[in-house]
């Protein structure tokens, strides 16, 4: 029997060395002939029978377009698109920063530079923060795994910036680890209890956000699994509700009294609002305004979120740098620049982005899905090559459990850290101390429209210094 089955091997190793000869001989041949057939094919059939209609038709569609119709066809359901909108909106590329030559001077390196941040500086209890970054509001449970809001909340206390809730369960191991702690109040059952609004150092109250707009939603129970069901009070089968209101007959008289009643529950921290970058924003913020909030949240049309309908991501809002200028010079217009702090995201990636952004009046810049990927950072790999690299940080994630707490939160640390550190270069090299010097007098646009809209000099042409010739 032995003998018998050494024979089978060694016949078996023979046939496959022949095999492997005739292929290092013949692979000319064969790729010659697969290529011949299948370049007879594309060359001859007819347009409606020919793959090459692909080209035409995705180059028509858009491949993304194409695709998302596919899935639409195959549920029946609202499309579901995680990060946000893909369309090219106007942003911040076209802007850059006037450095320090001869007057004045480039800051010494080894100068600290001050880039800490007060939000509500007119609250009893005003939040303060060492760097102007914050993390944006992503929920637990709804997006989230344990995991990872337990490192994004470690890495933003350890940076001394705050983390903010979002509008899923509150995790108390979340709480626990957070610093500065902001709670998302939004238009749910959960997250409400007097002892976690008593614990937070600001309160946010969602109104709406840049990738859905103000609409709600419901996820299943096949859908929101696991803890997090428990954290937010849901029973077995029941779906979770995420509402288009606060209150029935909802008017800005009852916004206004849930203001001043968080504000007197928590004895004074930073009490509100985030919106949905809209064309009538000047009248939005006038009525945050009338309902006494401390802060305006802004997120652009960029802003994402783990799963909009397209039409409300693609069709709906307007660009964040539309929407940062309107809002400060609205806010200036009003007299409210330095009582009301302005807060803004959607679709910023990068220290560039970030210090643009507070150049043009923003006191604080939230950062969402660049610190997913951050955060994830090498662990991206458990999933790759055969599944997306949000399945390592998302609640429902297959690879949710192979997340490491440590490494993430060193990730989104070292992440703050550099961000912050080339900030405080970018300063140094228009010769500034600090971030309070930076303001939209230190930039220029390539872009002449670009720099008509926003009030900054046409790069093209001389630079002059309007405050010397008004006077």
């Amino acid at each position: 029997m032995t003998n018998i089955l050494l024979i089978a091997t060694l016949a078996m190793i023979f046939i496959l060395f022949i095999f492997l000869i005739l292929m290092l001989i013949g692979w000319r041949w064969i790729m010659k002939r697969l290529v011949k057939q299948a370049g007879k094919i594309i060359m001859t059939d007819s347009y409606q029978e020919n793959l090459i209609e692909l080209i035409p038709g995705f180059k028509h569609m858009g491949i993304q377009n194409a695709l998302e119709n596919n899935l639409r066809a195959e549920t029946g359901d609202v499309l579901h698109r995680p990060f946000g909108s893909s369309k090219k909106w106007p942003h911040f590329d076209e802007i850059t920063f006037i450095p320090a030559q001869t007057s004045p001077f480039p800051i010494d390196g080894d100068e600290d530079v001050d880039v800490k941040v007060t939000i509500g500086p007119k609250a009893k209890k005003p939040m303060k923060i060492k760097i102007p970054l914050m993390i944006s509001g992503m929920a637990y449970g709804i997006a989230l795994s344990e995991q990872v809001k337990i490192a994004l909340a470690t890495a933003a206390k350890n940076t001394g910036t705050a983390v903010n809730s979002g509008e899923g369960g509150i995790l108390p191991e979340e709480l626990e680890s957070a610093g500065k702690y902001i709670l998302q109040f939004s238009k749910t059952e959960w997250g409400k209890e007097e002892k976690t609004i008593k614990r937070a150092d600001m309160i946010e109250i969602k109104l709406g956000q840049g990738a859905v707009m103000g609409m709600g939603g419901n996820i299943s129970p096949e859908n929101l699994t696991g803890r997090a069901r428990e954290v937010m009070g849901l029973k077995e089968n029941e779906t979770a509700h995420i509402m288009e209101h606060f209150f029935d007959k909802q008017t800005l008289k009852d916004l206004k009294e849930l203001v001043d009643e968080l504000r007197s529950m928590t004895g004074g921290v930073p009490i509100g609002a985030k919106i949905g970058a809209g064309g009538k924003i000047e009248e939005d913020i006038d009525h945050l305004i009338e309902m006494g909030v401390d802060f305006i949240a802004v997120d652009g049309g960029q802003g994402a979120s783990v799963g909009a309908p397209p039409l409300l991501s693609d069709d709906f809002g307007i660009p964040t740098l539309h929407a940062l200028i309107r809002a400060s010079n609205h806010l200036e217009k009003r007299k409210k620049k330095g009582e009301i702090s302005l807060i803004v995201s959607g679709g910023l990636f990068t220290p560039g982005h970030f210090l643009k952004v507070l150049a043009l009046g923003a006191d604080a810049v939230y950062l969402g899905s660049v610190m997913l990927f951050t955060v994830s950072h090498k662990q991206t790999l458990n999933s790759l090559p055969f599944e997306p690299p949000t399945q390592s940080v998302w609640n429902e994630g297959k690879f949710k459990d192979t997340f490491k707490i440590e490494d993430g939160t060193k990730s989104a640390e070292k992440f703050l850290t550099a961000s912050t550190e080339e900030i405080k270069m970018a300063l140094r090299a228009m010769g500034k101390k600090t971030l309070k010097e930076l303001s939209k007098k230190d930039l220029v646009s390539y872009d002449e429209m670009t720099a008509k809209m926003i009030g900054i000099p046409f790069s093209f042409e001389p630079w002059e210094d309007k405050s010397k010739k008004t006077e």
